[in-house]
């Protein structure tokens, strides 16, 4: 129950879109609802380090000797994610539907 309570507020908060994750055959129960919305948080901490890496990059000093490497790991780790946790949503629906 207090699971459902904490997925009512993150929905409310309008982090996480309202979509109920596909149940996976044999995986049922909380495990499986765990794993669907850590999947849409792993998308988002990929936006939080692409929109980081932009802000370093438009805060970054443009010398010689600046780092200008940082921003592009950030954004790089980020699309990443993005990617990363996308493509396991396609598999995963495509093995539940």
């Amino acid at each position: 129950m207090a699971m459902e309570r904490v997925a009512a507020d993150v929905y409310l908060a309008g982090l996480i879109p309202g979509a109920k994750p596909t149940p996976i055959p044999g995986m049922d129960g909380p495990v499986s609802e765990i794993f669907g919305y850590g999947l849409w948080l792993l998308i988002l901490a990929g936006v939080g380090g692409v929109a980081f890496g932009v802000y370093k990059l438009a805060v970054s000093d443009k010398s010689r000797n600046g780092g200008g490497s940082e921003p592009f790991k950030w954004m790089g780790g980020g699309l990443a994610a993005i990617i990363l946790s996308s493509s396991l949503i396609a598999i995963l629906n495509g093995i539940a539907g």
